[in-house]
């Protein structure tokens, strides 16, 4: 009895389940170069763009999309009295009052901090409403290393559409 190689069939020739093992993964292969072929270019806005000449039309703007900001802006408050909260918030975002917020993490301080966070999260579309919409995510930590009654908001807001 003669010994043939590994995986090989009769005559030396590759068995059935082999060749179809190396036709499946071919064909994945295929399909994942056909699915990215087929995805326009991600960095397709980023190509320098001519300026206008005189008497030109000037160049469009970016459209597409918005996306977050992978930068926060953060803002401090304390208290319990609700009014002064509202106005802790309306104050401390009046800089970047025009954006709109994406996601908010609230870190409240204390053993309690997460109810904290959660109250002061609740406030947020009372402070500014154009900033901090129905739509705009919310999520409640503690920081057991902060006095109960405070709170730090992280802010990600929207990037401007195309940018």
């Amino acid at each position: 009895m003669t010994r043939g190689r590994p995986g090989r069939g009769r005559g030396g020739r590759l068995g059935v389940v082999a060749l179809a093992g190396w036709l499946f993964a071919d064909l994945l292969l295929v399909l994942a170069l056909v699915s990215m072929a087929d995805r326009p270019d991600p960095q397709a806005d980023d190509r320098p763009k001519p300026s206008p000449s005189k008497g030109g039309s000037p160049s469009p703007t970016p459209a597409g999309p918005r996306s977050v900001d992978r930068h926060p802006e953060e803002f401090k408050v304390s208290g319990k009295d609700k009014g002064d909260l509202v106005s802790q918030i309306s104050r401390r975002t009046r800089k970047w009052s025009g954006r709109t917020a994406a996601l908010v993490l609230t870190f409240g301080g204390g053993q309690s901090g997460t109810a904290y966070a959660h109250r002061v999260n609740g406030l947020l579309g009372k402070g500014r409403p154009d900033m901090f919409t129905k739509k705009t995510a919310t999520d409640d930590f503690h920081n057991l290393g902060e006095r109960p009654g405070t709170a730090e908001v992280r802010v990600y807001f929207y990037t401007a559409p195309g940018g």
